[in-house]
């Protein structure tokens, strides 16, 4: 998806990588990041944001929940969105600070004393259970939460496996209820996804979704709230940053843009954001038919994938099509014109979009590459773990 503006864009990142891996220092099955791109496109995405007056709170799953990349992130934009428990813990030990935490995956009850305890500006809920867990927990340590109130998404724009929120037409009856909990204070809105990026352009647009949003954020104004926030995520870049601001948003969640991977990157190699990571593996076999099988475990079912490089030779094959109940084992590409063009222990580039937390993949941290002296900063797991 990413592999031709990777090396349009960051071609030192493809050569490192290719290195690293011919060298025997990295393994198959590993995302290299430029750790100078990241911070690069982290400090613009923040320039942006506050000449448009939107705040920022950053995500970190699709990058690996990595120390390295996460503090090169937070010099520049100091808060994050934490998706779960985990995340919060990893961004806080990283020296992030925690802008909203729960929502999209609820804080669990019993984890919420201790995540309260690393005070979050905002605590998302998706219902009138976890308000009062919420408040049950600022209660027992003496504080008063704010909190957004997660609206159910409109019909056809929620991922599967994303479900909950509070539907509009309940809106009213669930602030009522839960403005009488006393140590929690209603301080605006979110739901997901609040944009998207057009298949054909890669342009971003507003969903119904931000709309019922919108409409959450005047019932609640009607009831006396003010300063209410509206936190819009998905799809937060520098192409869609003024949209949020002309649209009303007060918060944009950046995730993909930190690494110059959204869809419309894709589409559009002249996006401001650059390209900081390409995914390293190689040949494991070549079946009897001539296709190459890649190593796998780092490829994601909505990752979009297209194309592979294989350097030695610079053959260019493309990446078949896998079902997404497959295991992540191998993946093959199709078999080249001449079958000297792969062989066993090959390296292979890709780029595509993927969400690193999911996977089983290394994740190697390279600096230096903007000032010509790539240096391999160290090993970690999918989950920030230094290997």
């Amino acid at each position: 998806m990413f592999l031709d503006t990777v090396l349009n864009r960051n071609p030192e990142l493809a050569e490192a990588a290719a290195d690293l891996h011919e060298r025997g220092h990295i393994p198959p099955d590993t995302y290299v990041m430029d750790l100078d791109a990241v911070e690069e496109n982290a400090a613009l995405l923040a320039g942006a944001a506050d000449r448009l007056g939107v705040g920022l709170w950053f995500v970190v799953k699709q990058l690996g929940r990595n120390p390295e990349l996460i503090r090169a992130v937070a010099r520049h934009i100091p808060r994050a969105a934490a998706i779960d428990v985990t995340e919060a813990r990893a961004l806080h030990a990283s020296g992030a600070l925690l802008g909203n935490v729960g929502h999209l995956s609820q804080i669990p009850r019993r984890a919420l004393p201790g995540i309260l305890a690393l005070r979050p500006e905002r605590v998302t809920v998706f219902d009138l259970a976890n308000a009062r867990a919420v408040a049950e927990a600022a209660r027992a340590a003496g504080r008063v939460q704010d909190v957004l109130i997660r609206i159910e998404g409109a019909d056809g724009t929620v991922y599967p496996g994303q479900e909950g929120g509070v539907p509009l037409d309940r809106l009213d009856a669930f602030a009522e209820a839960a403005e009488a909990l006393g140590p929690l204070r209603i301080a605006g809105v979110t739901a997901f996804p609040c944009v998207l990026c057009d298949p054909a352009t890669g342009r971003p647009a507003t969903t119904p979704t931000f709309d019922l949003a919108l409409k959450a954020r005047e019932v609640l104004a009607a009831r006396g709230h003010h300063g209410l926030e509206l936190s819009a995520p998905s799809a937060t870049s520098a192409a869609s940053l003024p949209l949020l601001a002309e649209r009303g948003a007060t918060h944009g969640e950046p995730g993909h843009a930190l690494t110059g991977t959204t869809p419309l990157h894709a589409l559009d190699p002249t996006q401001p954001e650059k390209p900081a990571y390409v995914y390293v593996t190689e040949v494991a076999h070549t079946l009897d038919d001539g296709r190459p099988a890649l190593f796998g475990g780092g490829f994601y079912a909505r990752s979009h994938i297209r194309g592979a490089l294989l350097p030695r030779t610079g053959a260019r094959l493309r990446v078949q099509d896998a079902p997404a109940r497959n295991i992540d084992y191998y993946r093959l590409l199709d078999a080249p014109s001449d079958s000297g063009d792969a062989r066993v222990g090959d390296t292979a580039l890709l780029a595509f979009r993927t969400q690193i937390f999911v996977t089983r993949s290394t994740v190697a941290v390279v600096s230096g590459l903007s000032s010509g002296t790539p240096r391999l900063n160290g090993l970690y797991d999918a989950q920030g773990r230094a290997l």
